[in-house]
């Protein structure tokens, strides 16, 4: 099984320390959220892998301080999830979205997502529009949830999109390092943009030397239909009206649990 089965942690992360009264203007956010100084891979001698693959619970552990350690220093990683591989980096860093692009390839007008630990966390980032009832039937899962950002959000991210898309993956390794880290991650998915997704750290090998650290899940085993899809995405920052902005893996539980409460397709 999937490297989720090994740990039942409950993780209830309490985000970045964030002055969240003050979300309207400036915001008073903890060290951790800004590292302090920039990790520099090369391309002679490549990133740190670290294999989770054999479930123990003491290296995931492991895994999870070190790669938090990185990520405080200002670290682009490589991370499994319960879909595809990705790649995250703290989204508080404007630095560090700037390495994510270029990684990729990526088109700046593509925004990408956060990704946090828990429901709890949304309202600290965004306009939540929908019961948290509804959330935690979608979430933690592989849906990433479309609401009006907040002020307090780094404006590097995705600049001049009102938007912004959250995930919490069904992935305890990830939440865990999310909770750890103590602030939300830029999380994208590790592929050259425009190509296939990955499901196994030898699929995106040519992004290895501009990474600094790869957590290594082994292959993520998904179901045949569902393969390489990612989250499914869902724009829910209309009140009571709902759009899908990309089937994904989950597209017809998601629809199922939004009608369940009473939200309405948005016409487009």
């Amino acid at each position: 099984e999937m490297l989720r089965n090994v740990v039942a942690i409950a993780l209830l992360g309490k985000g970045c320390k964030t002055n969240v009264s003050s979300c309207r203007g400036s915001v008073s956010r903890s060290t951790g959220c800004r590292s302090s100084r920039k990790v520099v891979m090369s391309a002679a001698s490549g990133p740190k892998i670290i294999n989770v693959q054999d479930k123990n619970l003491a290296a995931v552990e492991r895994a999870v301080s070190e790669a938090t350690a990185f990520l405080k220093d200002g670290g682009v990683i490589a991370v499994p999830t319960e879909t595809v591989y990705g790649i995250a980096a703290s989204a508080e860093s404007s630095e560090v979205i700037e390495r994510i692009y270029a990684i990729k390839g990526r088109n700046k007008d593509k925004p990408i997502a956060i990704c946090l630990s828990d429901v709890s966390q949304i309202d600290t980032w965004a306009n939540r529009t929908v019961g948290v009832e509804l959330l935690k039937e979608l979430l933690p899962g592989p849906v990433t949830t479309v609401f009006e950002r907040r002020a307090c959000l780094n404006a590097d991210l995705n600049p001049g999109n009102k938007l912004v898309g959250i995930r919490i993956p069904d992935f305890p390794i990830l939440t865990q390092l999310v909770s750890q880290f103590g602030c939300p991650l830029a999380l994208t998915s590790a592929n050259v943009s425009n190509t296939r997704s990955t499901l196994a750290i030898e699929e995106f090998q040519e992004l290895w030397p501009l990474l600094d650290l790869i957590i290594d899940g082994g292959e993520i085993i998904t179901d045949g239909p569902h393969a390489r899809k990612g989250s499914t995405v869902v724009n829910l920052s209309v009140p009571g009206y709902f759009s899908i902005i990309r089937e994904g893996s989950s597209f017809s539980d998601t629809v199922k649990t939004l009608e369940k409460h009473k939200l309405n397709p948005l016409q487009r």
